[in-house]
């Protein structure tokens, strides 16, 4: 019986994919078979790159996609890390107290001296890279992680240090408020939550592109403040 459901339910996902395929009005080609459509309406990726930078300011197209046409899914993303830290963290306290000093090999000389010199690096090249997002290719995300990577070295090379805990909740949390009251200022002066409503300024200037550099510079300091503490989690705190 359980495998005569399964088929039955198979044949109906194959039957309801292939009708949605059937001469389906994907792209513009679709767009062409089918009465009514504009082409240049469904296109969405030529009209990106034709409008993108003339409407939102930023010269990397991709930026002006996340954080301007497409602004709430980056929300959504970043909700979704923000829900896997918060998991990892209430799956390690149900096991149980992990935290404190434990017995580990110090690191060797050229580790601690490499962790010490590169971690600096790390943490400049990390927010050049998402405050330089709407200008070249990265942006908060790819900072975000090059930051995380840093703390990274603090566990691998500096075994006698730890992150500061406190330190990075606030600033997680701070980097999405601003997030947030961003796209609410943009409801309410046009209307639409995460709306471009500063000056586009000139492009390939660094004062440009109106709201983007300002959220992906939270976004950057968000991300990297949450794999920072899942790396502290699950290094146990231990230096």
């Amino acid at each position: 019986m359980r495998k005569l459901i399964s088929l039955v339910v198979l044949l109906a996902v194959a039957a309801g994919l292939a009708l949605s395929l059937h001469r389906g009005p994907f792209g513009a080609e679709g767009a062409k078979a089918e009465a009514g459509l504009d082409s240049d309406k469904v296109n969405f990726g030529r009209y990106y790159v034709h409008e993108g930078v003339k409407e939102t300011g930023a010269t990397n197209i991709v930026s002006s996609v996340v954080l301007g046409y497409r602004g709430f899914d980056t929300l959504g993303e970043v909700a979704v890390l923000f829900i896997a830290a918060t998991g990892l963290a209430a799956v390690l306290h149900l096991a149980g107290p992990s935290r404190g000093k434990r017995d580990a090999e110090p690191a060797s000389l050229v580790v601690f001296t490499g962790c010490r010199f590169l971690f600096p690096l790390l943490l400049l090249f990390g927010t050049y890279v998402f405050v330089h997002g709407h200008l070249t290719p990265g942006g908060g995300f790819q900072g975000g992680a090059m930051i995380a990577s840093a703390f990274l070295l603090i566990y691998l090379g500096c075994r006698g240090r730890a992150l500061n805990e406190k330190g990075l909740r606030v600033t997680e949390s701070l980097s999405g408020l601003a997030f947030v009251a961003v796209g609410l200022a943009g409801l309410a002066v046009g209307g639409a939550f995460l709306l471009n409503f500063l000056p586009t300024g000139s492009p390939y200037s660094l004062f440009s592109a109106g709201i983007i550099p300002i959220v992906y510079v939270a976004v950057g300091l968000k991300v990297g403040c949450e794999l920072g503490g899942i790396i502290d989690r699950l290094a146990g705190g231990a230096g």
